[in-house]
């Protein structure tokens, strides 16, 4: 499984439903014993009670975990498989924790992907909008790298587009041009000019091969086909 995930990635997760208890019941969650984590004893100003509430589908708030029985059918002391039903996503953020966050949980997480369901589009403005998962963490979550915009491309590259125009790369839709200005998108094909220093001939070629044909507007569109999504206003 690969674990370095980077904005604009398209993922597919799932975990395989097991057995849980439900603890209690409201209008708005069903809260379950978690049956993955832990409780962490030496977390300060962490108390976690080994439990985990989850919405009911009237409550319009975005879980990637489910029950079945579905939620509204549940009352404390049922017991419920949890997991996560085959689910596209994207991904909005990287974080990395070194050392690893204390939550109150364990194991501790050494990075998060923060990623928004199919449909969303990023909004600044909205604070609880993606969810966070622990890639590497005590939930078995299986998470197959569905699609990738730029692949051919690292974080941090420079190139040049079919005009001469200079840009950096720092995500699929996050462009720098050198020029200043700040309209337009790369025209392909693109030409390597730096990757941690010098490209090498084998990296420069990969670029030149991948962008021989194709456009920047192609990249976007099957991102979009796949998320149901635009990329940030900022980012368009």
């Amino acid at each position: 499984m690969n674990h370095d995930y980077r904005p604009g990635d398209v993922l597919l997760l799932e975990c395989p439903f097991i057995e849980a208890t439900v603890t209690r019941v409201t209008r708005s969650y069903v809260s379950v014993r978690w049956p993955w984590l832990e409780v962490d004893p030496q977390a300060e100003n962490f108390r976690w009670n080994g439990q985990r509430a989850i919405p009911m589908p009237a409550a319009r708030e975005w879980e990637i975990f489910r029950t079945e029985p579905a939620e509204t059918a549940l009352k404390p002391g049922d017991t419920c498989l949890v997991g996560i039903p085959s689910t596209v996503v994207h991904v909005q953020a990287v974080h990395h924790f070194d050392p690893p966050l204390v939550n109150g949980m364990l194991p501790r997480p050494a990075s998060y992907v923060e990623v928004l369901r199919q449909g969303d589009t990023h909004d600044p403005d909205l604070e609880d909008q993606g969810y966070t998962i622990d890639p590497v963490g005590g939930e078995p979550i299986r998470i197959d790298l569905f699609f990738r915009p730029y692949a051919f491309l690292e974080l941090g590259d420079e190139v040049a587009d079919r005009n001469g125009r200079a840009w950096r790369f720092d995500a699929a839709w996050d462009w720098h041009p050198f020029d200043g200005e700040r309209s337009g998108t790369p025209a392909w094909p693109l030409t390597l000019l730096s990757r941690r220093g010098e490209p090498t001939l084998k990296e420069a070629v990969a670029v030149a091969q991948a962008t021989a044909a194709g456009s920047h507007a192609d990249e976007l569109e099957r991102w979009s086909g796949l998320t149901l999504a635009q990329p940030a206003a900022h980012q368009q």
